[in-house]
C-alpha cells in the first residue's frame, strides 16, 4: 500500500519501510509521529483520492534523526550602489522512517514494542528513589555520593555561595529545608552571612524545590 502525504507544505509518496526527509518536526529522535494529512491512498489498482484528504487515513513513522540540508548561498546587490550582501542558509530537516499506513486512522504499533517489555523492570528500578546520605549533627554530609542539587535555584544563592555551601557539606535542597535554628546559626557564623537564610526565606524555597528534586 502507498500513500501521498502532505507536511511542511510539500507532498511525499510513501510506502511502509520508506525513509523520507521532511521539514523539521517537533519530535525527538526515536519518537513516533503521525501524518494525518493523507491526500491519496492506494494498493495496486485500488486508489482513493482525498477531497482534499482521505477521511480516517493516517501514516505513522519513527523519527530517525534531525539534520540540516545543504547550504544555500544568496547574494544581494543594488545597481550603481556599494550595497553587497551574502547570506547563507541551511534548512533544518527531519529523517522519518515510515512504519505503517492505515485507512481507518488506527496507529500501527511499532515493531520494537515487544523489546520494551523486557526493559520495563530496568526502568522501574531506575525510577526507584535513591536513599538519602547520612548527615552529621550539624546537618552536613561528610562525603558526597551522587550529583548534588542545583542550589543556585534558591533566591540569593549564586555560584560563589553555592561553592561555599558545598565546602560546608550542604549539597541538597532537603538538607537546607531540614536545618534547625541552631544549625542555621552555626552555618551563618561559619560562612559570615548572619540573618541571610531567614531574610531570603531559604527554608521555604528549599522545601518547594525538594519536592521536584
Amino acid at each position: 500500500m502507498f500513500a501521498v502525504i502532505k507536511t511542511g507544505g510539500k507532498q511525499y509518496k510513501v510506502a511502509e519501510g520508506d525513509t523520507i526527509v521532511v521539514e523539521k518536526l517537533n519530535a525527538e529522535a526515536g519518537k513516533d509521529v503521525v501524518f494525518d494529512t493523507v491526500l491519496m491512498l492506494g494498493e495496486g489498482a485500488n486508489v482513493t483520492v482525498g477531497a482534499p484528504v482521505v477521511a480516517g487515513a493516517a501514516v505513522t513513522g519513527e523519527v530517525a534523526e534531525h539534520t540540516r540540508g545543504d547550504k544555500v548561498i544568496t547574494r544581494k546587490k543594488r545597481q550603481r550602489q556599494t550595497y553587497r550582501r551574502t547570506i547563507g542558509h541551511k534548512q533544518h530537516l527531519t529523517v522519518v522512517k515510515i512504519t505503517g499506513i492505515s485507512g481507518d486512522g488506527a496507529k500501527k504499533p511499532a515493531k520494537k514494542a515487544a523489546a520494551k517489555k523486557d526493559e520495563a523492570p530496568k526502568a522501574e528500578a531506575a525510577a526507584a528513589p535513591a536513599a538519602k546520605p547520612e548527615v552529621d549533627a550539624r546537618g552536613r554530609i561528610t562525603a558526597l555520593e551522587g550529583k548534588p542539587d542545583n542550589l543556585k535555584k534558591i533566591s540569593g544563592v549564586g555560584p560563589v555561595l553555592e561553592k561555599k555551601l558545598h565546602e560546608a557539606g550542604i549539597y541538597f535542597f532537603w538538607q537546607v529545608a531540614a536545618l534547625t535554628e541552631a544549625q542555621i546559626e552555626d552555618l551563618e557564623q561559619e560562612m559570615s552571612f548572619p540573618g541571610r537564610i531567614e531574610r531570603d526565606n531559604w527554608i521555604e524555597q528549599a522545601k518547594e524545590f525538594a519536592k521536584d528534586a
